[in-house]
């Protein structure tokens, strides 16, 4: 039997030198987040600059939210390591216990907005919910309120409005007398809930479309399909830019911000981690509002002078703009937003 030819101490070491001198492969995460401008913004600010700084690749998908990651833990196939959230569906998916948690000695956010980094959910960008309408239908002064945008008499028109239910409870109580203070206490009462879904009620008949995305609200003010709008201030600014005929007020919006959480069982959760770390960078999201009229979160943003003066001002955490809004209150949504929920799909649905 021949015996095999085994390569010489030298060939050895030339091989094993030659591998120690191939470069590794570079890891891969995977980010999900909303798609549209937001999204693209994202990429441009956020995503991509950092991935280059870790020297990782990045595959970025869309999804419609928190569900869709919600069915991957269930059936145990996750492959997302990254997911944009709303600040609400994130405080309930962690106490659901599909995001795992976050590893603040890794992520500083000791710089932060009080309240918008929690323990499944850092967060990323400060938005408003707002009422805008079409100023080719009520020019420059359009409604003011959430009153406004219940009275049809006084302001006819085809009306939009979110087809999920962050966000929808609110206005209608506002829009039923309700001081924006009170709100979360009557909804956190017995028939609070029931009260602003029939306020909703009144309003069916005029909603001609019920958006379920950004990129679905921006258009419809961009196409004219509509006259009066609830939606996420950013889009508003894009759609405009892309010459929408739409405007909207500050006023009784509601305060939220979008975060980021590593899905339960993600494939790269270290690497995830770290990349929060880097995007949580005061430059980063500076860097964002470049592209979208959101807040930063990381208060160093504002404080190095990394935002134009002028342009910091239409931003919604901007303090004369944050004093007219209503702040969401993640702990009622942790605790009634299943139960809300359900009732607007019936009331949606009826």
């Amino acid at each position: 039997m021949p015996q095999p030819i085994l390569p010489s101490r030298s060939t050895l070491v030339l091989l094993l030198s030659l591998v120690g001198a191939m470069p590794a492969f570079a890891q891969e995460l995977t980010v999900v987040s909303f798609g549209g401008s937001y999204q693209e913004a994202q990429s441009k600010a956020l995503f991509v600059p950092a991935a280059k700084k870790l020297g990782i690749k990045l595959k970025e998908e869309t999804y419609s939210g928190i569900a869709d990651l919600r069915l991957k833990v269930k059936a145990g196939a996750v492959t997302w390591d990254i997911v944009a959230s709303g600040s609400g569906s994130a405080a309930r998916a962690g106490a659901e216990g599909i995001l795992e948690k976050l590893d603040y000695k890794i992520i500083d956010t000791s710089n932060f907005i009080p309240g918008t980094a929690q323990e499944h959910c850092v967060g990323g960008d400060v938005f408003s919910t707002v009422l805008a309408w079409n100023t080719k239908t009520y020019g420059q002064n359009g409604p003011q309120s959430w009153a406004d945008f219940w009275d049809v008499k006084k302001f006819p028109g085809k009306r939009s409005y979110r087809k999920g239910v962050a966000g929808s409870l609110e206005p209608a109580l506002m829009a039923d007398g309700v001081p924006p203070e009170k709100v979360y206490e009557v909804l956190s009462q017995p028939g609070g809930i029931d009260r602003a879904i029939k306020k909703i009620r009144e309003l069916k008949p005029h909603v001609a479309v019920w958006w379920a995305s950004g990129a679905q609200h921006a258009q419809l003010m961009k196409d004219g399909e509509v006259d009066m709008i609830t939606g996420w201030n950013g889009r508003f600014d894009v759609a405009a830019k892309d010459g929408a005929k739409v405007a909207y007020t500050f006023n009784q919006g509601l305060l939220d911000y979008d975060c980021y959480g590593i899905a339960k069982g993600a494939p790269n959760k270290d690497l995830a981690m770290k990349f929060l770390a880097e995007i949580s960078k005061p430059e980063y999201q500076a860097e964002f509002t470049k592209y979208i009229t959101y807040g930063p979160t990381n208060k160093k943003a504002y404080e190095l002078g990394l935002i134009e003066a002028a342009y910091a001002k239409t931003l919604p955490s901007h303090p004369d703009n944050a004093a007219k809004q209503l702040p969401i209150d993640l702990a009622w949504y942790t605790k009634f937003e299943a139960q809300a929920s359900a009732a607007y799909q019936n009331m949606l649905t009826e």
